[in-house]
């Protein structure tokens, strides 16, 4: 049994240090300090990492780094890299790492290497993903398939469709790439008009093959295919990333065109696996290697690097200061890139089914926040949206700036405007503007005392809200997957220091035993027992649409 975190030595420290210092200025910090930005900059390879611009100081940041050592960051991290069973509520090891494993030194779970067995899909995916792209594996008519569907819901969706968006400056120039996740019929109706029988294969990714929203959508796309091709061509236009072969088979579609996964790869780790199969058609093999060859640079950095030079691990440590001490819940990622847009949303999913618990891993429930909200969007569009609240709210939300030096669309001065942009927002987000400040810029701009007056409060900003400021080279493959292999290490550490099982997500079940329930009711006179309020709507749904 572990002791709680909060009676640890460190967090007595870290209360006390925040008592006294909460209202630290970052501005006097850096007047303090002319190597404060060097000092809070940390490197690897072309991925730079400044926290300088955070509520923190030498002595805080120890202390941050004493809680780490004292719960036993370094001995649970090899853990997980070793195979060790951590998921302690479904008795399964959590192995995204070895689905990157580059140096392909033997993982064991059960006394049973699994490089093996990950080499040998990977080395399916590539076949039959060269086959599709090169016009060896065409459709039921011989047309080549051009047009990807991939249906699936949660990991099965959102990694993959982040991951293609993010690399689309790679995609194979005469292919399409489109996702179904949504059991809503507008989601099937929006692809399925855009796309050509002949040309399409859809990719049903569901490890158990019995997903309800997945499976409605894989039949009504596959009754499409049927009215237009009939239902020989099943097995032209359909594969299937699953472990349930039978499912598979009666579905109709060919076994040897089904790829298989783990129950050590949690489905929001997954799309490492073959679950990326419709990254690796749309960039090619080649081009999904390098994503696993950064995120395999990112799991060496993050086993082998001392805590303090840790790109994780300081990131996580920086959340739990803000979680935990100064009561901020929320937490912002805003990529200064276009084709990142659906990383902010892939995160959430990341970060709060990971860590959104209430229970500890000694079965206790938990008297300290853990999983902050997370929430962001593409700059510039979201400073034009919800950055008004960041900047003058009540709620003070620490952010991630995701900044790329060089664009893949270098047109005319975008890009610098761009740039200006998120640094600006850094600072802007550090200084802010005192009233005095705003006085005084009023004044020199030709207003009277009495407008100064009136408008000098609204026209000042508090400042002091933290931010970190990722720069990146340019966002490749390689890239991706060094960021998306930082986040899910800051998330595990995180869950290291809170004490939970970052790796099940129990909370996404009760709605969908529920929904079983309700859906008889709504095809017919089934009635089941609920609340007032839900079976008055059950009774005005069925109205309505009767």
């Amino acid at each position: 049994m572990n002791k709680p975190v909060n009676k640890t030595s460190a967090w007595k420290k870290l209360t006390s240090y925040y008592r006294w210092h909460k209202n630290d200025e970052m501005k006097d910090l850096f007047a303090k300090d002319k190597d404060r930005a060097s000092k809070y900059t940390l490197n690897l390879e072309n991925l730079y990492f400044d926290y300088s611009k955070n509520r923190i100081d030498e002595k805080s940041m120890r202390y941050l780094l004493d809680l780490a050592k004292e719960v036993n960051l370094k001995e649970k991290i090899e853990a997980m890299f070793s195979g060790e069973k951590i998921n302690i509520t479904e008795n399964r090891a959590v192995l995204h790492v070895a689905l990157r494993n580059r140096q392909n030194t033997p993982i064991y779970v059960d006394n049973k290497d699994v490089m093996p067995e990950i080499n040998e899909v990977l080395a399916k995916v590539k076949k039959f993903t060269d086959a599709v792209r090169f016009g060896e594996f065409k459709g039921a008519t011989g047309k080549k398939l051009t047009n990807i569907v991939n249906i699936g819901i949660g990991g099965s969706d959102l990694g993959p469709y982040m991951a293609t968006t993010a690399l689309k400056e790679y995609w194979a120039k005469d292919m399409n790439c489109y996702f179904i996740s949504n059991i809503d019929g507008s989601a099937c109706e929006d692809v399925l008009s855009s796309v050509d029988p002949e040309t399409t294969l859809f990719v049903v990714v569901s490890k158990t093959f019995t997903t309800i929203e997945t499976l409605t959508n894989a039949r009504t796309c596959r009754k499409w295919l049927i009215d237009a091709l009939g239902e020989h061509a099943v097995a032209k236009h359909f594969i299937a990333v699953s472990t349930n072969a039978t499912e598979v088979s009666k579905f109709g579609i060919n076994t040897d065109n089904m790829f298989g996964f783990w129950n050590f790869v949690g489905g929001r780790y997954s799309m490492w696996s073959a679950v990326g199969i419709s990254i690796a058609l749309m960039v090619g093999m080649e081009n999904f290697e390098k994503m696993l060859e950064g995120a395999n640079a990112m799991d060496l950095h993050f086993r082998n690097t001392e805590f303090e030079k840790n790109i994780p691990v300081i990131m996580a440590l920086l959340g739990i200061w803000y979680n935990n001490f100064f009561g901020f819940k929320e937490y912002g990622v805003i990529p200064y890139d276009q084709d990142l847009r659906f990383l902010p949303k892939y995160l959430q999913q990341l970060d709060m089914e990971s860590n959104g618990k209430s229970v500890d891993i000694d079965n206790k429930f938990i008297k300290y926040s853990t999983g902050p909200i997370i929430f962001g969007g593409a700059g510039t569009d979201v400073q034009h949206s919800f950055f008004q609240l960041l900047h003058q709210g009540t709620n003070i939300v620490p952010l991630d700036f995701i900044v790329p030096a060089i664009s893949h669309n270098e047109i005319g001065e975008h890009h610098e405007i761009l740039v200006a942009n998120a640094l600006a927002q850094g600072e802007a987000m550090m200084r802010g503007k005192t009233v005095e400040e705003a006085a005084e810029e009023l004044a020199k701009s030709g207003k009277n005392a009495d407008e100064v007056k009136a408008l000098k409060r609204y026209k000042s900003f508090p400042g002091n809200r933290p931010t970190n400021t990722i720069v990146v080279k340019k966002v490749d493959p390689y890239t991706l997957g060094m960021l998306v292999a930082m986040y899910e290490h800051k998330v595990f550490v995180q869950g290291i220091i809170w004490n939970i099982d970052s790796f099940d997500q129990m909370g996404v079940e009760l709605g969908k035993q529920m929904a079983l329930s309700i859906l008889p009711e709504l095809q017919g006179n089934a009635y089941n027992k609920h609340d007032s309020s839900t079976s008055n709507l059950i009774s005005l749904i069925k109205k309505i649409r009767k």
